[in-house]
């Protein structure tokens, strides 16, 4: 059996999801002599992680990594990157595994060279879904600043087919015409990288996410902070563009609640530490409350909240929030109750920020492709199928911890082609 590209891919790994940690494993184990395809459902690679303004420990750009993994990528003749392909079917087993994919159309094809003619002519417009829809791209757009691959794409449901893109191409690089592809790979072992979704805020009727432009979510308030994201990196209220002087952070929204997430999602509070950062730089002399459960900074992080929490300017409340209230100024009230005094707490800010769990994309895979997930939809590894699971899609986790478990899965995945 052979792949699209032509060649022989008996005893190869199958990497399935683009983000950090599906370029972990892939990268694994293609460095070892291993031939790895990795599949992507986005336009491009780099994932949740390509979204933050900054990731532990070091605090650094997401450019920080990914650049090192997309020159490993390119320099790898034994990885084979598919990206807008999903996969349709698996049948096998271990160590011989038939898998049908496909790739969506991206209309723009191996010729682009990034010039943006194509855009500047394009009458029509999209919700940018990188920056949750607070802001807007052109129908034909570049996915992110750092995307990879460095081609534009474009939006079937937004095209008009005026064909003006077309025209301004000097590179014959758009076909408005462009098809759907099946194709089948033959593999030793599969791991599963599909990563996580922000949990939907509008499931938490209480917290009122649409009830007011004043109520983000978490990932909302990274792209934010990104100098590429829709305010050029200044922390400003959605809607009218408010520089907010007061803040709340709700923490475990939606985690550790028999009625949504029943896990705690590990990251939301280390997140909203660094967030608090995020607004120190731009606003020293903001007031800040933290609404929380219980506050997790496991291990070195320990230090990072003590800073924090010496801040005189920062307020935290141990207590769940039962209520947003929208006001006619913009704002919100924070209602809940404080839980060692007992006292009922009312706090207005400019911007309230919700600390949404982290949900498994695979949640809905149960059952199909030989996948195996708990009760959380997190899916379980089962080496002697060589269906492994890496990531968040493994557990909840930072990018370390992420990036430790697909090295281990990558490790399962080769061993299972030796077979």
């Amino acid at each position: 059996m052979t792949d699209a590209g032509g060649a022989s891919n008996m005893g190869a790994v199958l990497v399935v999801g683009g983000g950090i940690s599906g370029m972990t494993a892939a990268l694994e184990a293609a460095e070892v002599g291993k031939d790895v395809f990795l599949v992507e459902k986005n336009p491009y690679l780099g994932g949740r992680v390509a979204q933050l303004n900054q990731y532990f420990p070091k605090l650094c750009p997401p450019s920080c990594g990914m650049e090192i993994n997309f020159k490993r990528i390119k320099n790898n003749r034994r990885l084979r990157t598919y990206t807008m392909t999903t996969v349709k079917s698996v049948s096998g087993t271990a160590g011989n595994y038939e898998v049908t994919l496909e790739t969506a159309p991206r209309f723009v094809n191996s010729n682009c060279t990034a010039c943006n003619a194509c855009v500047d002519a394009c009458p029509s417009e999209r919700a940018n879904a990188f920056n949750f829809n607070m802001d807007k791209t052109k129908a034909i757009y570049k996915a992110h600043e750092m995307s990879f691959p460095m081609r534009y794409v474009l939006d079937a449901v937004a095209c008009t087919k005026c064909g003006k893109c077309v025209e301004a191409c000097k590179y014959s690089a758009i076909e408005l015409d462009m098809q759907a592809k099946t194709f089948t790979l033959n593999v030793a072992s599969v791991v599963w990288a599909t990563g996580w979704n922000p949990y939907d805020p509008t499931r938490m009727e209480n917290l009122k996410f649409n009830s007011s432009d004043a109520v983000i979510t978490n990932m909302m308030m990274e792209r934010l902070a990104a100098p590429a994201g829709p305010t050029g990196g200044k922390i400003l209220r959605p809607g009218d563009n408010k520089v907010p002087e007061s803040f709340a952070f709700v923490q475990c929204a939606g985690s550790r609640d028999e009625n949504h997430l029943e896990y705690c999602s590990y990251i939301c509070c280390m997140a909203s530490m660094k967030q608090i950062t995020y607004i120190r730089a731009q606003y020293p002399e903001a007031a800040i409350t933290v609404f929380y459960i219980d506050l997790r900074t496991p291990g070195k992080y320990e230090k990072f909240r003590e800073k924090l929490m010496s801040d005189p300017k920062i307020t935290f409340i141990k207590g769940k929030v039962a209520d947003i209230i929208a006001e006619a100024d913009g704002g919100v009230t924070v209602v809940a109750e404080n839980a060692v005094t007992g006292e009922k707490i009312k706090q207005k800010v400019d911007l309230a920020v919700l600390a949404t769990g982290m949900e498994p994309a695979a949640k809905s895979m149960a059952g199909i492709h030989g996948v195996s997930v708990d009760s959380n939809g997190f899916i379980v590894s089962d080496a002697d199928k060589a269906m492994l699971s890496a990531g968040c899609a493994k557990k909840a986790s930072d990018v370390v911890t992420a990036t430790q478990n697909a090295t281990a899965a990558a490790l399962k995945a080769i061993q299972a082609s030796r077979r």
